[in-house]
């Protein structure tokens, strides 16, 4: 089967529905814009959702009306895995409200023009908020910034989802030059390092302490709360971020060990998570067939046969042929 330039959505009957979200940096639509959206959905008896990061989504497409939606549109397809940063959610700041400290408009553009698409060990979302209010719920994304009278609080780290966590605050910086800095060295360090992992399961596995450590450096006028500020990661932190996880993932075996070895055959209840990680070279195949979210826990914690029933696949021939790229046929 063609890949196709959409999430599927659902089985039914035999026939699959898809869902397209298009880019729409920081939530701003233009009234011509939103009209290609009525128009698509009209065109093709779809229906418009508003999503949690701030775009529209089109659903309850058909296959074969995908590409026609995206060129109604006037847009190239968007990427259909989401181990990328997929958003930056962004408030009105000053450009808009009249409680904002800082300008979360300009900050937040820069970094959906710097970031948004590109690839990461797992999902990532982004979050600018100009004021402790924060609108944008700077702390439940995985890089946050937070606006104050002061400057900005820069934080890593925060999810929702299957498992809820709050960001850590990494420093408080006076200009949105630092902020970027900062952003850029976090990025940077988690993309290097990470396992098939979010930021803030990252964070947990190598240590807090040791994330500053490795982040923050020799970068000016930060303000960093119990930790010494480093101009390179320890040796001791080093040895942390090959480190095995300390807690126990779905999918993961006794004392954090795998439970699928190397070598080791694949078969319909095998955990996805194991599986990618013991043979990342069977990604590819797995986003095929419509897993494009290879780092959600509640994705990477089923067995084989429950992900290929939800997209329609026949778990033998999936089995086949992901033994077979293990085998390297």
């Amino acid at each position: 089967m063609a890949q196709v330039a959409g999430n599927l959505q659902r089985i039914r009957n035999g026939e699959r529905r898809y869902a397209i979200t298009p880019r729409i940096p920081g939530g701003f639509v233009q009234p011509a814009m939103l009209q290609k959206f009525i128009d698509v959905a009209n065109t093709f008896k779809a229906t418009l959702k508003i999503t949690g990061g701030q775009r529209i989504m089109i659903t309850n497409l058909k296959a074969e009306d995908v590409d026609k939606a995206w060129d109604m549109l006037g847009m190239a397809p968007a990427y259909t895995t989401s181990n990328r940063v997929r958003s930056v959610k962004i408030c009105p700041g000053t450009t808009f409200c009249k409680r904002a400290k800082q300008d979360s408009v300009s900050l937040g553009m820069k970094l959906e023009k710097l970031y948004v698409s590109q690839e990461m060990p797992s999902k990532m979302k982004m979050g600018v908020s100009g004021c402790p209010n924060s609108c944008s719920e700077s702390i439940t994304k995985d890089i946050g910034v937070i606006g104050t009278v002061d400057g900005w609080q820069v934080y890593a780290g925060g999810s929702a989802g299957a498992h809820p966590r709050f960001a850590d605050l990494i420093a408080e910086v006076a200009t949105e030059k630092e902020v970027l800095e900062l952003v850029n060295r976090m990025v940077t360090f988690y993309k290097e390092n990470a396992h098939i992992e979010r930021i803030g399961a990252f964070i947990d596995r190598i240590g807090l302490d040791a994330f500053k450590e490795a982040v923050l450096g020799d970068l000016a006028n930060t303000k960093a709360a119990d930790t010494k500020v480093t101009a390179t990661i320890s040796a001791a932190a080093a040895a942390n971020v090959n480190a095995e996880p300390a807690v126990k993932l779905p999918g993961m075996g006794i004392n954090g060990a795998q439970g699928l070895q190397a070598g080791e055959p694949i078969t319909e209840n095998s955990i996805i998570r194991e599986i990618i990680e013991v043979y990342p070279n069977t990604i590819p195949a797995l986003q095929e067939i419509g897993m494009g979210c290879l780092g959600c826990p509640s994705a990477t914690s089923e067995p084989l046969w429950q992900a290929a029933s939800i997209h329609g696949f026949d778990v033998a021939e999936l089995v086949t042929r992901l033994n077979n790229l293990r085998k390297g046929a």
